[in-house]
């Protein structure tokens, strides 16, 4: 299954603790189909001394949650939306909104 939300998309949570809270994606696993929003579902690890949590203690970082919880939101319309592609002439697939019809991309 291909993912149609890409990093930097804004996106919106529909299921869930967290549901109607937006964020700009950080990152997507593919292979998990999940990917990470900024300041959503954000979780407490304890976390031993590193290169990356000098002091160790209890770090507070997004989790991530699955594609079918999240829908993007169009930059043009500002509507969350589901995505449909469009194939152009020379063979290149572009991502557009299926409510203004404008590309996503």
């Amino acid at each position: 299954m291909g993912l149609r939300i890409k990093k930097g998309d804004t996106a919106i949570v529909l299921t869930g603790k967290n549901k109607g809270k937006s964020g700009r994606v950080l990152s997507v696993l593919p292979s998990k189909e999940k990917l990470i929003i900024e300041g959503i579902n954000i979780v407490k690890r304890h976390m031993k001394p590193s290169k990356k949590y000098t002091h160790g203690g209890i770090i507070e970082k997004e989790a991530p949650l699955h594609i079918s919880n999240i829908m993007l939101i169009c930059p043009k319309c500002n509507k969350h939306t589901r995505i449909g592609n469009t194939v152009l002439d020379n063979g290149k697939k572009l991502r557009t909104c299926r409510k203004c019809k404008e590309v996503i991309d």
